[in-house]
């Protein structure tokens, strides 16, 4: 074995790295950004935190990547707190804006169906997939209709109706691309 492949190997066992102690504190501010939203109903600090979970988001992908810190870990603990952090503004949103349930809801199926998929992936072939262009895409439709519905706070119904149903729909075109992806690697037709 190479040295070079065993410090990868070590490295993607690690636990405590840079970006995994940013995911672990996007975990922490969850319970923040809905307690400022919900319980405060302080719109502005909502959006300020997401914003620096969001930043927190980029950072710790930047750092795994350029500096070689990218662990098993970090690649399940990273989207996790994504999602937390997503599922979490989505329902907070839903308290002013009804029409947010969707995107919510549309979350959830596409999430529940990654994770059970992504495990049988895992155990067939061992390997942990990242995220494809079109998952990448509905996360920044969602990010951008969240701020902008938590930061303008009257924001006109037809804006808001677009907003939520250009992620909704990025949201269905991912989880089906995913769908066949997966299921395709399950049946051993493909691997990435």
């Amino acid at each position: 074995m190479h040295p070079e492949t065993n410090n990868t190997n070590s490295t993607q066992k690690k636990i405590v790295t840079i970006p995994n102690i940013l995911s672990f504190f996007r975990l922490c501010l969850i319970p923040v950004i809905i307690w400022l939203y919900i319980g405060e109903k302080n719109y502005l600090w909502a959006g300020i935190v997401l914003i620096l979970s969001g930043a927190t988001d980029l950072a710790d992908g930047f750092i795994a990547r350029h500096f070689h810190m990218i662990s098993d870990l970090g690649k399940v603990l990273d989207p996790v707190a994504d999602k937390l952090t997503q599922a979490a503004m989505l329902f907070c949103l839903c308290t002013r804006f009804p029409l947010m349930i969707l995107p919510l809801v549309l979350m959830i199926v596409k999430e529940g169906f990654m994770g059970i998929s992504g495990i049988m992936i895992i155990r067939k072939t061992g390997s942990v997939f990242g995220a494809d262009w079109h998952g990448k895409a509905a996360t920044v439709l969602l990010y951008a209709a969240m701020i902008v519905h938590v930061f303008w706070y009257e924001v006109p119904v037809l804006v808001s109706d677009l907003m939520i149903g250009a992620c909704s729909l990025m949201i269905v075109i991912s989880l089906i691309l995913y769908a066949k992806h997966n299921i395709g690697i399950l049946k051993g037709e493909k691997r990435k």
